[in-house]
């Protein structure tokens, strides 16, 4: 705050310029021009004519004194702007405000019915410029509080009138250097139980929920509460909603983006600038309905929609394909008047959408469900004030929709199901006590073939001595134990009929890759190294090790290996949908993969990384990955292998230096290409190119602008140009939805992690929350191999390859 008030003092002294007026207030016979500015008592707030680079679009509108670049929170004439740099502020003797261009026309006016004597205009502390009577200063005639921009600045509030149906709103900016009325507009929906809502047009795109006591139920935040005084009031007349602040000394605004999302930011006085610490949508389960009727999202889960207790997917070959939309119906139908219904709970969830609900705010909880079982179309309840043990009950009829599991917070909800949907889950209840039962026994089992397994490993020895032999072979290490099982080769012939061409699913660095089939119906995919292969033993046993020791749902599963003679084979699980590159790239198969897959692929793919870098028992870098190297499996659930090019680190070591560079042209990171130097923040690196590949479904080597720019430097360059959305993969078609701005937020998260010095890029840990929208998003620098850093553009294009082929001898450059 110290630091702010410093800024804001610079400014006063800079407003002593003779050429630069500031007033206090104005009344009718004054005005404010081009070189006047209105300022709030202690100078927080100024208010004035200014542009946004453009001398002929000129605004009247309000911003923070002080701050540089300038933040504007209110804008009087933004969708008329004027064309030159004349424009007049003038209140009239009734008390309106008015706007006039160089010819005398008005181009803006505020139109009271009241009418004042002696009226004086004023900008408060607050922000808010207001129009009152100078002898009756509480009586404010018009005030710009009421007719929100972009904007919610405390002590606003956005109203809606239950009667008539108006409303105010937060309405988007057409884009960043457009103030015009944009395309979103958050307001309350007094529709049922009023909740506040984000839409585009007509179209419902996100709910932040409805109030629950403390604050809007789709908030997961416990934290906003604590600090913010937020007031939801219903009358007969009116909802409103609104926050103030605890402590007066923070500097705090609230706003809805050009591309749909609400965010909030905290003024730092350490940095001097905006600190970005909510938004919304926050991930994937914030999209409206994203799963269908019927059901609940959460992004802990994958694949993420999941049908409520006592309901089935209503078609389940979409459901199986990940087109949720039809969403689901009940497994039983309730009978009317049976009061052997009961209620299943659902905790820390965002409650559905309350447009079809009715509330009271009298009844306990249990009246409330009670209430519910004598409604035929009564299908949920919930406490409608969660504070002091909850109150009040809030009732849905027909379809749940838009409910989701919440990161944090949340409250307790109640889905009604049939008699016979208690029965069954008691009864699933049952076979988990039978489960737990069964596993004691087969753990017995198990001790009493423990010596059995023993002899089994004892016949194997031989094989064992044979890696053991190889790994000596490929370094000078300690000795590690590889507990894994042993393939004989006739078994592995066998199931690849004898590594037949017509079961050969695709080649890389390491040799040639076959389907098999075991005798017990078990898929397989076998690796087979290549003699010609630039990878040996030591990365055939670099795999074995690593892989075998690792275990995470992100991360290909290691069946098992073989040894014999001159063949080296690893043994993996078969995953049906191969490898992501045969998706993202394929004309034909692109457009099945819709945004929700490839939102959860990349979520998938962070997740694993995450895993590999800090949670496994060693620190493993990867570095060779790419699309190529993520599987796919029957749920299109991402899966890293190929691991022969891995290193792992024990303590706190975290990086390395080679003079053999390996890897694939496009994912090296910069560092690495030119002085062998890796570390975590190389595979950073190349889980931000395949990030963009995803997006756009275009390989990081292809070029753009006339071949100036290849993929990176073509993101970078739309994202500055602030047109990053031109990058969506044109397939994606309608599966877009209402994802724009959780596919901004990842081209964003790709170009951090494509930053040319690696202290830049973030860690996973960081990706990962930053994925979830738990952390706020700083701002990229140009990213690595971008074409000026090479002297021309025509010379940058050399450091990618014509091919895909992992690399085990790289040149400097």
């Amino acid at each position: 705050m110290e630091s702010f008030k410093v800024l804001v003092l610079c400014s006063l002294l800079f407003s002593f310029i003779p050429s630069f007026n500031t007033l206090d207030t104005i009344a009718p016979g004054q005005s404010v021009k081009d070189n006047e500015t209105l300022v709030s008592a202690s100078g927080i707030f100024e208010a004035g004519f200014f542009n946004f680079g453009d001398q002929n679009s000129q605004y009247f509108g309000i911003w923070y004194k002080g701050l540089s670049p300038r933040t504007v929170v209110w804008i009087a004439n933004r969708d008329t702007p004027l064309g030159s740099s004349s424009g007049v502020l003038n209140v009239t003797d009734g008390g309106n405000l008015v706007i006039l261009n160089s010819t005398g026309s008005s181009i803006w006016f505020t139109n009271t019915s009241t009418t004042a004597k002696n009226p004086i205009v004023q900008l408060l502390e607050t922000g808010n410029l207001v129009v009152k009577e100078e002898s009756n200063p509480e009586n404010l005639l018009w005030q710009s509080f009421d007719h929100p921009g972009d904007t919610l600045l405390p002590g606003m509030k956005i109203t809606s009138n239950i009667v008539s149906g108006n409303y105010t709103s937060l309405i988007s900016w057409r884009d960043t250097q457009n103030p015009g009325t944009g395309l979103y507009s958050y307001h309350i929906d007094t529709h049922g139980y009023p909740q506040v809502v984000i839409t585009k047009g007509e179209t419902l795109l996100y709910r932040t929920g409805s109030w629950n006591g403390n604050t809007l139920s789709g908030i997961s935040s416990e934290t906003l509460y604590k600090n913010f005084n937020f007031s939801f009031v219903i009358t007969d007349q009116e909802v409103s909603y609104g926050f103030e602040l605890f402590n007066q000394s923070i500097i705090t605004r609230y706003i809805l983006t050009s591309t749909g999302q609400v965010e909030r930011f905290k003024f730092s006085d350490q940095t001097n600038s905006w600190q970005i610490f909510f938004s919304g949508p926050v991930d994937q389960c914030d999209n409206y309905a994203i799963c269908g009727a019927n059901s609940n999202c959460d992004v802990n889960n994958s694949p993420i929609c999941e049908c409520l207790q006592g309901f089935i997917p209503k078609s389940q070959d979409n459901w199986n394909s990940q087109k949720w939309s039809d969403g689901c119906v009940r497994r039983v139908n309730l009978t009317c008047g049976n009061s052997d219904d009961g209620f299943l709970m659902y905790p820390g969830m965002k409650l559905p959408d309350t447009s079809t609900s009715w509330f009271n705010k009298s009844m306990t909880l249990e009246e409330c469900k009670n209430f519910c079982l004598k409604n035929c179309s009564c299908t949920a309840c919930a406490n409608l004030d969660i504070r002091d043990g909850g109150s009040g009950c809030l009732l849905w009829f027909n379809k749940i929709v838009d409910v989701r599991k919440l990161p944090s917070g949340g409250q307790d909800f109640y889905v009604r199901v049939a008699s016979s949907e208690l029965d069954h889950k008691k009864g699933l209840n049952k076979k988990k006590l039978a489960g737990i039962l069964v596993t004691c026994m087969f753990v017995f089992v198990m001790i009493i073939l423990g010596v059995a397994i023993l002899w089994r490993k004892k016949l194997k020895k031989q094989g064992k001595n044979q890696i053991t032999s190889w790994k000596n072979h490929a370094d000078n290490k300690e000795k590690e134990d590889i507990d894994i099982p042993i393939f004989d080769l006739s078994t592995i012939a066998n199931a690849t009929s004898n590594f037949s061409i017509t079961k050969k699913l695709g080649e890389g660095g390491f040799g040639p890759v076959y389907k098999g089939t075991l005798t017990n119906g078990q898929d397989i995919a076998v690796k087979r190294l290549c003699k010609n292969s630039g990878q040996g033993p030591k990365e055939f046993i670099n795999e074995v090790v690593l892989i075998a020791n690792l275990q995470h749902r992100n991360l290909v599963k290691l069946l098992g290996c073989c040894i014999h003679d001159a063949e080296r084979l690893l043994i993996y699980e078969f995953l049906t949908n191969r490898s992501l590159d045969c998706f993202i790239f394929d004309q034909a198969r692109k457009s099945s993969l819709h945004w929700a897959q490839r939102f959860q692929i990349i979520c998938g793919i962070a997740r694993g990384l995450l895993y590999l870098h800090e949670d496994s028992r060693l620190r493993i870098i990867h570095r060779d990955l790419k699309t190529s190297n993520i599987l796919l499996d029957e749920n299109m659930n991402p899966k890293i292998s190929d691991f022969g090019l891995a290193r792992a680190f024990g303590g706190d070591e975290d990086e390395g230096i080679t003079k053999r560079i390996a890897g694939t042209y496009g994912y090296i990171s910069p560092e690495y290409a030119a002085h062998g130097f890796f570390s975590v923040k190389s595979d950073v690196f190349s889980f931000g190119v395949i990030v963009l590949e995803i997006i756009s479904g275009t390989k990081n080597r292809e070029y753009f602008d006339h071949h100036d720019l290849d993929l990176l430097g073509h993101a970078w360059r739309l994202w500055s140009e602030e047109k990053s959305l031109k990058l969506i993969d044109e397939s994606l078609g309608d599966s877009i939805g209402f994802a724009e701005a959780e596919i901004l937020r990842c081209i964003i998260i790709g170009l951090l992690c494509v930053q040319d010095r690696p202290e830049d890029r973030p860690d996973m840990s960081a990706v990962v929350l930053m994925l979830n929208g738990e952390k706020p998003l700083p701002r990229p620098r140009e990213p690595a191999f971008y074409p000026h850093q090479f002297g021309s553009s025509s010379g940058s294009t050399k450091l990618h390859s014509a091919n895909e082929i992992s690399m085990s001898l790289l040149n400097a450059r």
